[in-house]
């Protein structure tokens, strides 16, 4: 039925969840109704907590239910190009926690799976959908700041805990896939697709990337500078900076207190939960009534970046995507 709500199921008990149960139950297009881990307990115990009708013990059980619409795949990042191929062959819609994946020929394989099975698979970068974003986009996009220049953006916080899924390798761990994928995604809503990056990481102990600072090149002479880190303090930022004048936002992942600052003049943005958005966003696309805000082309472009990144941090030169 066209104007049901979609029924969702989690795949994964993670902490992230939280806000995206937040944002369905503020909304109406879309509805969770399963959840599942690799422990039957932990399902049953997590469902009775959240109110969600279905636990399954597997995440195969979850994709075997015929009421269940699509999936919100919040999984570690090694996990979700697998899984998502898996829910996506079981036909159901996808909606999968960024970063989709490091690596571009297994994001194309997910949306492969994706066309083939008429099926809407969708990268969950979820600060796309705020309005604080649309609005940065816009004011750059008008010549507001002229001609745009330069693009500065950060993200980091302290993680210590070595058992962290953020700080296992093989599990696709890593400052630049948690963190820095927000940084290069914002850097790419601005100047599109760079010509040459160069990176630079600092490896910790359990073998990821603990510090990333990545420099892009796009054409016409933009540029763009991020770092990110889980051994430095609290930081979030994008700045685009043009001829005339320059734009700042300083929460522009978590969309707290949204607003602009066009060289000191504060433009206030309206407020709404991002986490909402993109599922709504979601739900239209399954409906057939629009197009998902983040397809096929940035997910592949954004894997492309991420990949090119690694690979000039671990050769010491600068490459092309």
């Amino acid at each position: 039925m066209a104007n049901a709500p979609v029924r969702l199921g989690v795949l994964s008990t993670a902490r992230i969840n939280t806000a995206v149960l937040k944002g369905a139950r503020e909304s109406d297009r879309v509805g969770v109704i399963a959840v599942a881990s690799r422990e039957l307990a932990r399902a049953t115990a997590y469902a009775a907590e959240h109110g969600i009708d279905r636990p399954y013990g597997s995440y195969e059980v979850l994709l075997d239910d015929p009421d269940v619409d699509a999936v919100y795949i919040s999984l570690p990042n090694s996990m979700h190009v697998e899984w998502s191929i898996a829910a996506l062959e079981a036909g159901k819609h996808v909606l999968c926690e960024k970063p989709l994946g490091r690596r571009p020929e297994e994001v194309e394989r997910a949306f492969d799976a994706a066309d083939r099975n008429g099926r809407v698979l969708m990268e969950a970068f979820m600060y796309r959908h705020h309005l604080q974003t649309h609005a940065l986009h816009e004011l750059v996009l008008s010549g507001r700041i002229g001609e745009l220049r330069q693009v500065r953006a950060a993200s980091s916080f302290k993680l210590e805990d070595p058992e962290n899924v953020r700080m296992r390798p093989e599990l696709d761990g890593g400052a630049l896939m948690d963190l820095g994928c927000y940084c290069v995604n914002g850097a790419r809503l601005l100047g599109g697709e760079p010509e040459v990056v160069f990176g630079r990481q600092l490896v910790g102990a359990t073998g990821v990337d603990v510090r990333f600072t990545g420099l892009l090149e796009f054409p016409d002479g933009v540029v763009a500078e991020f770092h990110c880190g889980f051994d430095l303090p609290y930081e979030s930022g994008l700045e685009a900076i043009g001829s005339e004048r320059s734009v700042f936002v300083p929460e522009p992942w978590l969309c707290r207190d949204p607003h602009l600052e066009l060289t000191g003049e504060r433009i206030d943005v309206q407020d709404a939960d991002r986490y909402q958005l993109q599922l709504e966003n979601f739900a239209a696309a399954v409906r057939g009534e629009a197009q998902p805000l983040l397809g096929r082309d940035d997910a592949v472009a954004q894997a492309r970046v991420i990949e090119a990144l690694y690979r000039s941090a671990e050769s010491g030169a600068a490459v092309s995507p």
